[in-house]
């Protein structure tokens, strides 16, 4: 008997018990196995490739507005997801429904259970299945796809992009990824293709020496961030940035940005520059006037979102992370108390992350979320040297009791595990109803 799901609760709450350490297989043998029982869906998509430790999601979402504005349909891969599944697959900003997940969902499980007895790949290559068979089916001009962990042998990576895009290296999931800086590059590296352009926001030269041999070998044309294409005169005011952007003889005056801080321009530069080697390579027609236009209004949920109340949500799930959120507070709010709360998962580099909040923070207050594999409070507590630091395992009470305490003066600055910004954006959404 086939195990077939009826309904969205019921196929989540199975998905989700799916790790990759319960099914030891070759690196994207099954995918490539299974997406060939499937017809191979993903060779029918003209797609763009991201990897890097932080600012895909920003830069998918400059890239979705810049060919939405344009007049492009664009499908789109990201994770994490903040409320539902759904989130993770979307086509111009709306989700997949639950019938068409739920269609994409068993066709896959029927495949498991015919040719594999039911063994499961891992949740995230269940969820790639899903998203290649649906973006290929409604027939999206461009698809936008975040890998997931890595890159060389991420699931995503059974496809050859029109370009490819590393945003960020920073030491993250050692455990697959190795443990330095040169090994973590050359797992992201992994999705550079022969001949295929790749654009870089990496800035140290211990990675960049990676990535650019990698290239060299793929015969890959690779534009890197204040080399090939350049960033200036950023100003940052309450509500927009505008900075200057010039690559060869294309220059840029005053583009704005809707998102704060001075990474998010590092975002939108990558993203300009993909569009302008595609634009350039005759693969999409797109005007500049588009280009200014879609960065004025682009903005991700869980990055430096400013809720009332003196609220910043983001997702800082790293030290590369922390520090451009505390970059972006003291441009933001450079007259104001830090009061952070702070959860996280426990394969981060939580030294780092504390050590440069202490720096800043009036207070710290650190919880845990309700994860198998949640840092526990008081252990993050027992790494921070501030003075007026505090720790409670129900994040709701903390949350609670730090909102009670501040004043006027203070930013409350809830950060972490996007996961843990997944359940207080959804918790103070329904408080503030």
């Amino acid at each position: 008997m086939f195990l077939l799901f009826k309904s969205m609760k019921e196929c989540t709450d199975f998905i989700f018990t799916l790790k990759a350490v319960d099914h030891k297989r070759a690196p994207l043998v099954l995918m490539r196995e299974v997406l060939e029982i499937l017809g191979n869906p993903q060779d029918k998509l003209r797609a763009i490739h991201l990897a890097g430790s932080n600012g895909k999601g920003s830069t998918v979402n400059a890239l979705r507005e810049m060919l939405q504005h344009a007049g492009y349909k664009v499908g789109a891969f990201t994770s994490p997801h903040l409320e539902c599944v759904n989130e993770r697959i979307t086509i111009n900003g709306t989700p997949i429904s639950d019938a068409q997940f739920l269609h994409y969902m068993n066709k896959v499980s029927t495949i498991i259970e015919t040719h594999y007895k039911g063994e499961f790949p891992s949740f995230f290559e269940v969820v790639t299945l899903i998203m290649f068979q649906y973006l290929a089916d409604e027939e999206v001009d461009i698809a936008l796809i975040e890998t997931g962990l890595g890159g060389r042998l991420d699931a995503t990576n059974v496809i050859t992009p029109l370009i490819s895009i590393i945003t960020t290296i920073s030491l993250e999931h050692t455990a697959f990824l190795g443990d330095t800086l040169a090994k973590v590059a050359f797992e992201k590296a992994g999705i550079i293709k022969e001949s295929v352009p790749v654009v870089v926001g990496v800035k140290s030269e211990e990675t960049l020496t990676v990535i650019q041999e990698i290239a060299n070998e793929q015969h890959a044309p690779c534009f890197v961030l204040g080399k090939d294409f350049t960033v200036e005169n950023i100003v940052q005011s309450a509500n927009i940035q505008l900075f200057n952007y010039q690559k060869a003889n294309v220059e840029m005056v005053d583009v704005p940005v809707k998102m704060a801080g001075p990474h998010q321009i590092d975002n939108a530069s990558l993203a300009i520059t993909a569009i302008l080697v595609l634009r350039e390579n005759g693969a999409i027609d797109i005007s500049d006037e588009s280009i200014r236009q879609a960065l004025a209004i682009a903005q991700w949920a869980g990055r430096f979102e400013q809720l009332s109340g003196n609220i910043v949500l983001d997702g800082a799930h790293n030290s590369e992370g922390t520090a451009a959120l505390i970059q972006t507070l003291k441009t933001v709010y450079p007259h104001q108390n830090y009061r952070f709360i702070y959860a996280a998962l426990s394969d981060k580099d939580h030294a780092n992350s504390i050590a440069l909040m202490d720096s800043v923070a009036t207070s710290i207050a650190f919880t845990q979320i309700e994860l198998p594999n949640a840092m526990p409070a008081d252990k993050l507590a027992s790494l921070s040297t501030n003075t007026n630091k505090s720790s409670s395992v129900d994040w709701r009470e903390m949350v609670q009791t730090v909102l009670h305490q501040r004043n006027d003066e203070d930013i409350i600055v809830i950060t972490g595990s996007l996961y843990f910004i997944a359940e207080i954006r959804q918790w103070l959404q329904g408080e503030q109803r």
